[in-house]
């Protein structure tokens, strides 16, 4: 035997090798001429005597024991066979070289928290983690959005219990303006166990409060047409109501994506809002309509009285669309005094008195106008004919008109040197009547003299700002009548003893 030592020699032996878990293994031993027992040793350890491996199931010694071949089989390699083995011939004295069996562990599959929809607010930064456990070496993480490899992950790893293994965690981190909803990122792990990786993926999906478009047709419109408002909105998760309003007023009637209705003037100063709710909270739009509709009075003008000499200011709005255009204009005059709202009436006269109008026009829509009136405050005016006509012998009269606001207190007739304000007295009669247009007082003779064409008649009327008196004289019909000089004097003396009269009384 000892001869046989001398000559035996390592045809084979063990080398270095690396090997993924779960892969069939040989280290080979060949000592051709050696009869002696041959031990596996791992680690320092005796794996059996011979080529009895009973304490080791996935262990078995193959090849020809004659020709001197002692391999040792590994089934189904696993972590633990990952150590230093050497083959001994004990009778030779003789250990191959020792020969490291590394074992690979790929990673497991790769796992991305949250997945494999990871949703989040729009405006959010993304934050991705992802790990891959129980490799060795250590797995190499990466992650990929189309097709190309994301930068500036977070890498840290952990050594497992066992001392051999070790788990990878990477973070990913992506700023809002570098992410879109629908987007696909892929990690990716790799060891020299798995060369070609494996990979997981996220879809991401960014949520957005509803992004809302309010459309109307058709615009213009005129008024008391049909309108279509159409909401549509975008949102992520989806639309869950729809709310309308109208100047602030809830539209109870509907609750879908689309109002249809007939609108009026309103619409144009009353916006019609549509608000739209997912389950992260409501998008509100509104919009006016452009409603063309005829003049509408926002300022009603009022009657004015004014005194002589003061401003009279009237006020007249008007509201259409679309824009309009104001006149004001005395009733029976075709002069244009303003085309603002208000009209000014500088210092008014008596002759301003009367009806005024402001009208409004909207081309091609409508037009509208109010009346108002203007009274005057002022001493009463007087307007009769100078000369008025009787028959001798019948009865006879002569009328008064007297203009006046406020109202006359009193009303007198005067001649020779009676002065009468109503009633009867001997021929003479006199009456008033009050009309729209002012009042009219007559002095009514019975039974006409010719005294009665010589003489001069004074109609005389009073009132708090003042009096006014005018002079009448009665002429016969039909006859001729001459005015001499002397009769004029008289006339102008008649009067001035009648002033005199009056303001002693």
């Amino acid at each position: 035997e000892l001869m046989y030592a001398t000559r035996a020699m390592f045809s084979q032996q063990p080398q270095d090798l690396v090997v993924v878990a779960g892969q069939p293994v040989t280290l080979p031993c060949t000592i051709p001429g050696y009869h002696g027992v041959v031990l596996w040793i791992k680690d320092g350890l005796a794996l059996g005597v011979g080529r009895d491996l009973s304490g080791y199931p996935r262990y078995t010694v193959i090849g020809d024991h004659g020709s001197g071949e002692h391999h040792l089989r590994i089934q189904r390699v696993e972590l633990m066979d990952d150590a230093v083995f050497e083959c001994q011939a004990v009778q030779a004295a003789m250990r191959s070289r020792p020969a490291r069996l590394t074992v690979l562990v790929p990673p497991e599959d790769p796992v991305i928290s949250g997945g494999p929809v990871v949703s989040l607010r729009a405006g959010d930064p993304l934050n991705l983690t992802c790990h891959a456990d129980n490799a060795k070496p250590a797995a190499s993480i990466i992650w990929i959005r189309n097709g190309e490899v994301l930068n500036g992950a977070m890498y840290s790893k952990t050594l497992l219990r066992d001392g051999r293994r070790e788990s990878t965690v990477s973070t990913l981190y992506l700023s809002p303006s570098n992410i879109e909803t629908g987007q696909q990122i892929i990690c990716k792990a790799s060891n020299k166990a798995v060369p070609n990786g494996k990979e997981t993926s996220v879809t991401i999906d960014i949520q957005h409060l509803p992004l809302v478009n309010l459309s109307v047709e058709p615009q213009p419109v005129l008024e008391g047409n049909l309108v279509k408002f159409h909401c549509s909105a975008k949102a992520n998760p989806p639309v869950t109501l729809y709310r309308w309003a109208k100047g602030g007023s809830i539209i109870k009637e509907v609750s879908g994506d689309t109002y249809e209705v007939i609108v009026d003037h309103s619409f144009f100063t009353e916006p019609v809002s549509c608000e739209v709710t997912n389950p992260l909270g409501s998008t509100n739009i509104s919009r006016n309509v452009d409603v063309y509709f005829g003049p509408r009075m926002a300022a009603e003008p009022q009657s004015l009285q004014v005194d002589l000499g003061s401003d009279a200011v009237f006020n007249c709005a008007w509201t259409g669309n679309p824009s309009l255009t104001i006149v004001w204009m005395k009733r029976g005059s075709g002069v244009v005094l303003s085309n603002e709202n208000l009209l000014t009436l500088k210092s008014v006269r008596q002759e301003d008195a009367g009806k005024y109008v402001c009208r409004a026009v909207v081309p091609r829509v409508g037009a509208g106008e109010k009346e108002v009136s203007l009274t005057v405050n002022g001493p009463p005016t007087i307007s009769s004919t100078q000369t008025q006509q009787a028959l001798h012998g019948e009865k006879g009269q002569i009328k008064c008109f007297i203009r006046s606001t406020p109202p006359p207190d009193r009303i007198a007739w005067s001649w020779k040197e009676t002065v009468l304000e109503s009633g009867t007295s001997g021929r003479y009669t006199v009456e008033t009547v009050t009309t729209e247009e002012g009042v009219i007082s007559t002095l009514t003779m019975s039974n006409i003299v010719p005294a009665d064409f010589q003489t001069i008649y004074n109609c005389t009327a009073w009132n708090s700002f003042g009096s006014d008196t005018e002079i009448i004289r009665l002429k016969e019909q039909g006859g001729s009548q001459g005015s001499t000089g002397s009769t004029f004097l008289f006339f102008k003396y008649v009067t001035v003893v009648f002033q005199i009269v009056i303001d002693s009384r």
